[in-house]
């Protein structure tokens, strides 16, 4: 008797294949990301290429560029390559762009083209999102600045108030963006660095790999069973040594911060 929940064959075939709007709940807010950009009319609201070119390869809709950059400033996800990664894996934003998912270039080019309005919408979002109560009982957090949705005890606006707030959240969007520039700057150096690390880790592999041949030939020519790298004259020994040494003409100098034993025959890369 099988005692572990088990999953479904990734192979087998469904009489009636699952829809990709079964995954999104019907109170999911990417629902309400989805309706509200497209009742927006987002040529008059400033944004570039609303109308596809008559020639040349075909564009992204820019609504779908927006619905991206809205998850992405409510679930703050930091980079442009960030946001091309959650369209290829995250379900509720294969289901809020309808399985496109643009690449970093792309993304990146169309904050850099049309931030004003972006900010704009997201502005008119967040507004939009406390006045009519939609995300029920979450709190939007942005900045370390809490925005409740209901129940806040101070529901009334006067017109400094609004201003105040509207600031807010003007700033905090622009902060939101001006990561998302610093961010797909930096990210390209990181990577490099990464993998400079990475690379020298692999060289200091093969080097210790190429002494653990020559060990092994050494034996196998000698026909000994052990063989000591300091004095070859010794047999079976341990070693107490230093974690740091300084390596001289003819003779080692071994400082003492930290002793570790190795006993001949052991080998750990």
């Amino acid at each position: 008797m099988k005692r572990f929940i088990e999953g479904e064959d990734r192979g087998q075939g469904t009489l009636l294949p699952e829809l990709l709007d079964d995954y999104v709940a019907e109170d999911n807010p990417v629902r309400v990301v989805d309706v509200f950009v497209d009742e927006l009319d987002l040529g008059l609201l400033g944004f570039t290429r609303v109308q596809p070119a008559k020639t040349g390869r075909p564009a992204y809709h820019p609504a779908v560029l927006l619905k991206l950059y809205i998850y992405g400033y409510l679930n703050r996800i930091q980079s442009s390559r960030r946001l091309e990664r959650e369209a290829q894996r995250n379900v509720e934003l294969m289901w809020l762009t309808q399985r496109l998912a643009p690449d970093f270039k792309t993304i990146a080019n169309f904050r850099k083209g049309n931030g004003k309005a972006i900010r704009n919408v997201c502005r008119q979002f967040v507004v939009l999102c406390q006045q009519l109560d939609l995300f029920s009982d979450a709190v939007v957090a942005i900045d370390g600045s809490k925005f409740k949705a209901v129940n806040s005890s101070d529901r009334n606006f006067t017109q400094a108030k609004l201003k105040r707030r509207m600031e807010e959240i003007e700033a905090n969007i622009g902060r939101y963006l001006a990561e998302l520039d610093t961010a797909d700057r930096q990210e390209p150096a990181v990577k490099q660095a990464r993998s400079a690390r990475l690379n020298d880790k692999i060289s200091a592999m093969k080097l210790q790999m190429a002494a653990l041949r020559e060990i092994e030939a050494k034996l196998e020519e000698t026909g000994e069973t052990q063989i000591s790298l300091t004095n070859p004259g010794r047999g079976n020994f341990d070693v107490q040594a230093s974690r740091h040494c300084r390596a001289g003409a003819g003779y080692q100098n071994i400082e003492r911060q930290g002793r570790r034993q190795i006993r001949q025959g052991r080998f750990r890369l």
